[in-house]
């Protein structure tokens, strides 16, 4: 079954009404809540330089932490006596929206906009490996979009009534709000993907800066 919205469309005609030149200030909002997120500049996998390995976990849990909730984590160890990868799994967690700025699960542009109109979920998965000289990070964010069995605030196939006489009981039959059919993936959401990258590689190799002593 195709997916449907289960957000509301005000927003859309609000995007669409914003569309109109005579709005002042509208033009320049829309473009921002549309115009796609620069290329990616980081691959994926990005490859770390030597640090402690505590060190390195520390950081891409505490960036992990900021987007999703961890549900799974296997610490990453690299010793003389053991070389373990290390691995994060988080919950799904639904999209951030246009009204939750503070959220960080939603890149802004499409996919902020999307996440408002549309029921979408997000998970990430990073995986950390040791390698000669270095380490690693891999992120794969999986995106998906709820199927649900009909349009919100759609009245088709609300009632039907039966004409060969049957007694029907409606009772607590008639729902208004769609039911949830399951999940459609979309694949991977490369710009949060990135995101979560940048900040890790940034949270890694650049030093902290110097605290100011205070005479």
């Amino acid at each position: 079954m195709r997916p449907q919205p289960t957000r509301c469309r005000i927003f859309l005609s609000l995007a669409l009404l914003c569309g109109v030149p005579a709005v002042g200030g509208c033009g320049s909002l829309l473009y921002r809540l549309t115009s796609p997120v620069p290329p990616a500049f980081i691959p994926n996998p990005v490859v770390l330089p030597p640090a402690e390995p505590e060190f390195v976990w520390s950081q891409v849990i505490d960036t992990v932490d900021d987007y999703f909730r961890v549900v799974r984590e296997q610490p990453l160890q690299a010793s003389r006596e053991i070389v373990l990868e290390g691995r994060v799994e988080t919950a799904y967690r639904t999209g951030a929206s246009l009204f939750e700025p503070w959220r960080k699960d939603s890149t802004k542009g499409f996919e902020r906009l999307q996440s408002t109109l549309q029921s979408i979920r997000r998970r990430a998965i990073i995986t950390v490996r040791p390698e000669a000289g270095g380490y690693t990070v891999a992120v794969q964010v999986d995106k998906e979009i709820e199927d649900v069995d009909h349009e919100q605030f759609a009245s088709e196939g609300a009632i039907t009534s039966r004409q060969d006489g049957s007694v029907e009981q409606t009772g607590d039959f008639l729902e208004a709000e769609p039911k949830t059919l399951g999940w459609i993936s979309l694949g991977r959401d490369v710009t949060l993907e990135q995101q979560i990258l940048q900040e890790i590689v940034s949270r890694v190799t650049e030093p902290d800066r110097p605290k100011l002593l205070h005479h």
